[in-house]
């Protein structure tokens, strides 16, 4: 099977890391992107090299999915290891392992801790949990990659805290523009749910008391849902299954062909199926389909179990952004959830991770009342707090002009060259986390930064990179930025240091005034 570009590099990345010597490593793709395809090729290359591999993960169909698309695309068989199956005596390289399995003392004694030369973690967002680390700690030599749809937990546990890197992430924007998954348009639906008095188990809702708190609104929900969705193949997430059955009753007293699956579910194969094949317009569920199921059809998908998990949401968001043929889009709808505890999941989180951008996204969402493209909403929102990142510059600037005048605040360089990533900047692994070295500052007050205000050795890490790649292209520097930008003339960050080094001795000739001939506002370097 020929690999998608990104899918080769990730490849390459992957196998990179284990070389420079990052035995743990992350790989994070969307959903409907191929993550199992890609990982699949790394355990062929591995298992060229003589590697036994162990495939790890929390669900059937996850371990299926992973035996089928090893065979089909690599030709490779596996053996098995979850309930009453066993891999021992087999002389299989590969083996696909359940965790609840693996994790008993009576199984994984039988497997010598040098066993497993590599390990694949699917959905390795739970990688952190006891269970897995029992199994991952138990093979304390053995490479691992870790594969996951988004690299955030509900309670915050740092994935950074077992991984060494992040080798490859393909963002969901970038899948959509380059025209493998479907472009997704949000609708916030003006219908306030108060949940403000449910508890917290585990860092997110307790979904029995979600249950109690969503009842009341169960009617005016199905009643937005037989208005929005009534040519669209949907699917809706509910946090307790007799809720799920409830509703879906519900959903059929308003016209719809609806019907639900759950984990006790004796036929549920059929109703899977049938939902596929077009005998129901919706299909409800209590979380039974966030992973391992795919209905590319799918064209609209309804969360109403609000979470504060981005891997939780991305995974049941997941199940509409694969393409189909006369899939024009996925309709998200997104209802205004009343929570004073936690900070929730919101269309815009599956797309950005700056946290103001997403709280702009949300905001305008809500009062825009119409459905929204997301890429479009978030540029929107970018512009935003772009403008409201400004103007509390103006005022930062006023309370540090007479420290270090000298050096150019990090904010206004960010500001002064336009750059996203840094504006963006989250810390994910440890080491980005704690504080910035001494040589860190150094540097940076080198390039002419104000290193006081960078709260971290990632950011720090971060902004000396951009600082040497401009510098090797020729860029204005910092001081050259701020200097000019003092005189009023705009997008300086754009110039080169030549244009910049020109235009700075004219102003000093002319006794440090801007030539009465230059308007600073529309100036445009001619190189």
């Amino acid at each position: 099977m020929q690999l998608r570009p990104y899918q080769e590099q990730a490849r390459e990345a992957i196998e990179s890391e284990w070389t420079n010597g990052n035995r743990k490593t992350l790989l994070v793709l969307p959903t409907g992107t191929g993550k199992t395809i890609v990982f699949a090729k790394v355990i062929q290359d591995c298992v060229k090299n003589g590697d036994r591999v162990l495939v790890l993960a929390h669900r059937e169909e996850l371990l299926t999915q992973a035996s089928d698309k090893l065979y089909k695309a690599c030709g490779l068989t596996t053996a098995t290891e979850m309930a009453d199956q066993t891999s021992i005596g087999s002389n299989a390289q590969i083996v696909v392992g359940s965790v609840q399995t693996m994790q008993g003392d009576k199984r994984l004694n039988q497997f010598n801790p040098d066993y497993f030369d590599t390990i694949v973690v699917d959905e390795a967002h739970h990688a952190v949990s006891d269970s897995y680390q029992k199994v991952l700690s138990h093979f304390p030599d053995a490479k691992v990659l870790g594969v996951t749809a988004t690299a955030d937990r509900s309670d915050r546990k740092n994935l950074g805290q077992y991984f060494d890197s992040l080798a490859y992430e393909y963002k969901l924007p970038q899948a959509i523009k380059d025209g493998y998954l479907t472009p997704i348009k949000a609708l916030t639906i003006p219908l306030t749910l108060d949940i403000s008095q449910v508890k917290q188990t585990a860092g997110d809702y307790s979904a029995h008391q979600l249950g109690d708190a969503l009842a009341p609104y169960l009617e005016q929900i199905a009643d937005e849902i037989a208005k929005q969705c009534q040519q669209r193949k949907t699917v809706v997430f509910l946090p307790l299954v007799q809720m799920a059955k409830d509703f879906t009753n519900l959903l059929q007293e308003h016209g719809l062909t609806a019907t639900e699956v759950d984990g006790t579910s004796e036929n549920r194969e059929t109703i899977i199926n049938d939902f596929a094949n077009g005998k129901y317009q919706v299909l409800c569920n209590s979380m039974l389909l966030t992973e391992g199921w795919d209905c590319p059809e799918v064209d609209c998908i309804v969360v109403l179990r609000p979470t504060r998990s981005r891997a939780l949401y991305t995974q049941m968001v997941g199940r509409g952004t694969r393409l189909a043929p006369n899939k024009k889009e996925l309709l998200l709808l997104d209802f205004l959830w009343n929570t004073e505890k936690l900070e929730l999941c919101h269309p815009a989180n599956l797309i950005t991770n700056d946290e103001q951008v997403a709280k702009k996204m949300t905001d305008n969402q809500a009062d825009s009342g119409q459905a929204t493209d997301l890429e479009d909403a978030e540029e929107q929102a970018e512009r935003d707090v772009i403008r409201e990142r400004e103007e509390s510059l103006k005022k930062r600037l006023e309370e540090v002009k007479y420290r270090k005048r000298r050096l150019v605040d990090p904010l206004q360089f960010e500001m002064s060259i336009q750059d996203v990533d840094l504006a963006n900047y989250q810390p994910a692994f440890g080491w980005e986390m704690g504080p910035a070295s001494d040589k860190q500052k150094q540097t940076l007050e080198k390039f002419g930064i104000n290193a006081d205000s960078i709260n971290n050795a990632g950011k720090a890490s971060l902004l000396i990179n951009r600082l040497i790649k401009r510098q090797q292209n020729g860029f204005a520097t910092a001081k050259q930025i701020h200097l000019l930008e003092r005189y009023g003339f705009q997008n300086v960050g754009m110039w080169s240091i030549e244009d910049a080094k020109q235009m700075i001795a004219r102003i000093a000739a002319n006794r440090w005034r801007v030539p009465f001939q230059i308007n600073v506002k529309t100036y445009v370097p001619e190189h």
